[in-house]
């Protein structure tokens, strides 16, 4: 019997881990999943800018966040927006004239290709457009509250993001295809489009 048992178990963790090494490890990468659950945590930072866990209730939030001297508001803690919003304003010294609203609000889809959104103080791009995206861009969910994240490399196949608030997942890889000249990104998770600084 104890055999049996034993003989059991030794199925299902084997079972586990190709599961895992298959289908799960580039969503859940081995680092996230063995890093502290607690809310606050560091689990990842890029051009030294820290992406915290939000543990997993994408919707609450944990206080209000400003920089040291209180002067510019990221947002809430540890919401996706606060973490571009930081980013922008600590790596790249921008301010967005409108700090304000949702993740999907930071996309207007009413703008033509690469005009300037006037409320982020950034050129937009759609998705599909004649324009890649590159690092330092915002990419823009759409959703009921929507999602943002920092480009972080691209190549020629995919691109690579950061971004916080999707639970103990801060880099991921979406597929950027070419067809003609334009630029589609994403497969089964497409963004609206994503913002630039214009210089």
């Amino acid at each position: 019997m104890r055999k049996k048992i034993l003989l059991l178990l030794s199925i299902i963790i084997l079972t586990s881990i190709i599961i895992y090494l298959f289908f799960l490890r580039e969503r859940y990468p081995l680092h996230a999943i063995t890093h502290s659950f607690t809310v606050g945590d560091s689990i990842d930072s890029y051009n030294g800018i820290v992406v915290y866990n939000n543990g997993t209730l994408y919707g609450k939030s944990h206080g209000k966040h400003y920089n040291k001297d209180s002067s510019f508001y990221y947002g809430k803690k540890w919401q996706c927006v606060e973490y571009i919003k930081r980013y922008y304003h600590d790596h790249l010294q921008h301010t967005m004239p409108n700090g304000f609203g949702h993740a999907k609000d930071f996309f207007k889809k009413e703008l033509k290709q690469g005009q300037l959104n006037k409320e982020r103080d950034l050129l937009q791009f759609s998705n599909g457009g004649d324009v890649p995206p590159k690092a330092n861009d915002i990419l823009v969910f759409d959703g009921e509250y929507g999602h943002v994240a920092i480009v972080t490399k691209v190549n020629s196949e995919e691109i690579e993001i950061i971004q916080q608030n999707i639970y103990m997942t801060p880099r991921e890889h979406y597929k950027i295809i070419k067809k003609g000249n334009n630029y589609f990104v994403g497969e089964r998770r497409k963004p609206l489009g994503w913002l630039r600084l214009p210089h």
